[in-house]
């Protein structure tokens, strides 16, 4: 390959890869100086300037040319990337919409509910609560609504609900024992 080829093929914004940088590379520009190329380029890790005085020969079998298209080819599988982005998605909304386990629930809880599970249980550092109010005020849907956003944000593996045995107040809770894993 001669001078004049070489600078065909080097296009600003090719890449660039061979012994004699450290780290691929950006060409701004290719230039010819009698039968060598003067090629300046940018690193791409490091940001580094190069300006190189080349011979036809050293591009022979040593460098590695590849175009600009080539570089942003997006040829996967668009199925499986959606659905990466997807679930990235959804391990990142906690931290966009603050009562988030509620949008993904098939519940619609009462307003002193929200104030407890994201005003006083989540606010803690440490979250050790026992909930006990009257038959009736939703502790069951507050203790899911609590579970949920742990799970969502990573803080919880596993769950273990133990309730008193039936002799209690009677409703839903007393007869819950659950185990989730």
């Amino acid at each position: 390959m001669n001078v004049q080829e070489l600078l065909t093929r080097l296009a600003e914004g090719t890449t660039l890869e061979g012994p004699h940088w450290t780290e691929p590379v950006k060409v701004l520009t290719a230039k010819a100086r009698g039968t060598r190329l003067e090629v300046q380029a940018v690193g791409l890790h490091t940001r580094r300037l190069w300006t190189k005085l080349l011979t036809a020969d050293d591009f022979n079998g040593k460098i590695t040319i590849t175009p600009v298209g080539e570089l942003a080819g997006l040829n996967g599988n668009p199925t499986h990337f959606r659905l990466a982005a997807e679930a990235h998605r959804i391990r990142l909304a906690y931290q966009y919409d603050p009562h988030f386990a509620v949008s993904v629930s098939q519940v619609d809880p009462l307003p002193h509910q929200m104030d407890a599970v994201y005003t006083h249980l989540l606010t803690q550092p440490r979250i050790r609560f026992l909930i006990a109010d009257d038959p009736g005020a939703g502790k069951t849907i507050m203790a899911g609504l609590l579970i949920k956003e742990l799970k969502f944000r990573g803080l919880i593996e596993r769950t273990l609900i133990v309730t008193p045995a039936n002799g209690g107040a009677p409703g839903f809770e007393d007869s819950l024992t659950a185990y989730s894993g």
